[in-house]
């Protein structure tokens, strides 16, 4: 084993599997997969922008939403279709690095737009006649603003900290960069990594989650006193909580695949679990809005028919 005391590799080597053509396959469905992304939030992007009666703080959160899921999809897809199209899957140490903060600042982004979207939610039906003064599309934008600055801020003390490790190896074993799988690469002890990252992690999934749990929890009490408040309940949050299940699931499945360990899962399933917060999100969440949201759906064919509906 190498040993990099003074500075970091300059290449770090990714683990695909032997090479065959069915990376070829694979690269193929992964490109068409980015491009169908890109297409489907974009459309849902362009059909709020260009519809005055969408500038609503509901339809900004679901533009956010999807912007976040093309900037997550855009930290990876790119390297990985390049290098399942190569022979030889290796990344820049630079590069590596940029990755790991586009991915988890895509995932804190997620996770906290999802939350003010249960926010909103619960303003709105819970408290419907404050709901115009208590969120504007100010307010709104203001917020989002905060979620962004949150995330990036909170992953660039995570990034530097993961800088400052000196590397043991240049093997990660997946087939993207994450910060776990180059810490674990450290020489040296990785207590102060691992606290804050746990730190992130209660907030991300702990505190957040109980935000939205809460959140529902109250829109569930008013919704059970009217049967028009459940149908309503029914049409706008529907959406929001089948997005954030997806996402919830999808990060659990990480979890358990940091406290196994690498090793001991499947390489297929390995890929599968590591790819799913990062794929199944932005591909979900515009069709998801798209469909079940009777608003979003009109000026979809709107956009595309030049016809009034």
């Amino acid at each position: 084993m190498q040993n990099w005391t003074n500075s970091p590799p300059m290449v770090l080597s990714l683990t695909f599997g032997a090479i065959s053509d069915i990376n070829y396959l694979y690269g193929t469905i992964s490109l068409v997969g980015f491009l169908m992304i890109i297409c489907f939030n974009l459309t849902v992007i362009c059909t709020v922008y260009s519809n005055q009666s969408l500038h609503e703080p509901m339809y900004v959160f679901i533009s956010a939403l999807c912007a976040n899921g093309l900037y997550g999809s855009t930290s990876l897809f790119p390297s990985l279709i390049f290098n399942l199209f190569c022979k030889t899957q290796i990344i820049s140490y630079a590069a590596c690095i940029l990755q790991i903060f586009c991915i988890y600042s895509y995932v804190s982004c997620e996770m906290s737009i999802l939350t003010v979207m249960a926010y909103d939610r619960y303003l709105c039906i819970c408290n419907p006649l404050r709901y115009v003064t208590m969120m504007t599309i100010t307010k709104a934008f203001k917020i989002l603003l905060l979620a962004w600055l949150y995330s990036f801020i909170s992953m660039t003390v995570h990034i530097i900290l993961t800088m400052q490790l000196p590397l043991c190896d240049n093997v990660i074993l997946k087939i993207y960069c994450d910060n776990w799988s180059v810490v674990r690469l450290s020489c040296i002890d990785t207590t102060i990594n691992n606290v804050y990252g746990l730190f992130i992690t209660v907030v991300l999934f702990g505190v957040m989650p109980l935000m939205i749990v809460l959140s529902y929890i109250n829109i569930l009490k008013v919704c059970a006193k009217s049967k028009d408040m459940k149908s309503k309940a029914v049409q706008t949050c529907t959406p929001q909580l089948i997005s954030i299940a997806l996402f919830a699931i999808d990060c659990l499945f990480e979890v358990v695949l940091y406290r196994l360990g690498p090793t001991q899962v499947a390489y297929g399933l390995r890929v599968a679990m590591s790819l799913q917060a990062l794929v199944v999100p932005p591909f979900v969440n515009p069709l998801v809005y798209g469909i079940k949201m009777k608003t979003i759906k009109v000026r979809i064919l709107q956009l595309f028919t030049s016809k009034k509906i």
